[in-house]
C-alpha cells in the first residue's frame, strides 16, 4: 500500500499540481499586496474614500453591511485588472513573440464532381465518395 502511494506521489502530475498550488498561493499573496498596498491607496487618493466597510443601512432591526460587499467587488476588480494587465497581457505578448504563427488561412477547396462535397484543392481522391479526381477536370 505504501509503495503504491509513493508511486502516486512521485508521478509527474501530482508533483506538478503541488508546485502549481504553492506557486499560485505565493502569486496570490503578491497580487493581494499589490492591490492592498498600492492600488487601493491610489484610488483613495483620487476618490477620497479608501474603505466602504462602514456603509450600512437598517431595515426592521436588521443591519445590512453593503459596504463590505462594495469592498469585495472593488477588490475583485482590482485583482482581476492587476492579473490581466501585469501577467496575462505580457505573457501573451511574449508567447506571440517567441512562437510566431503563420497566417492560418483555410485551405482552398474545390467541389467533388461526383458527390458535390467540398474537398481540398490538392486532393486526388474524394474522401467521401472515393472517386479519383486526377483524371477529372477541376
Amino acid at each position: 500500500m505504501f509503495k503504491g502511494f509513493t508511486k502516486f506521489i512521485m508521478r509527474g502530475n501530482a508533483v506538478d499540481l503541488a508546485v502549481a498550488v504553492v506557486m499560485g498561493a505565493a502569486f496570490g499573496a503578491v497580487v493581494t499586496a499589490l492591490v492592498k498596498d498600492l492600488l487601493t491607496p491610489l484610488i483613495a487618493a483620487i476618490v477620497g474614500k479608501p474603505d466602504f466597510a462602514n456603509m450600512t443601512f437598517s431595515l426592521h432591526n436588521s443591519r445590512f453591511l453593503y459596504g463590505e460587499f462594495i469592498n469585495a467587488v472593488v477588490s475583485f476588480v482590482l485583482v482581476a485588472g492587476a492579473v490581466y494587465y501585469l501577467v496575462i497581457t505580457p505573457l501573451n505578448a511574449l508567447t506571440k513573440r517567441l512562437h510566431p504563427q503563420e497566417d492560418e488561412s483555410p485551405p482552398k477547396l474545390k467541389e467533388c464532381p461526383e458527390c458535390l462535397s467540398e474537398i481540398p484543392e490538392a486532393a486526388r481522391r474524394c474522401k467521401f465518395c472515393t472517386v479519383t479526381l486526377s483524371a477529372t477536370p477541376s
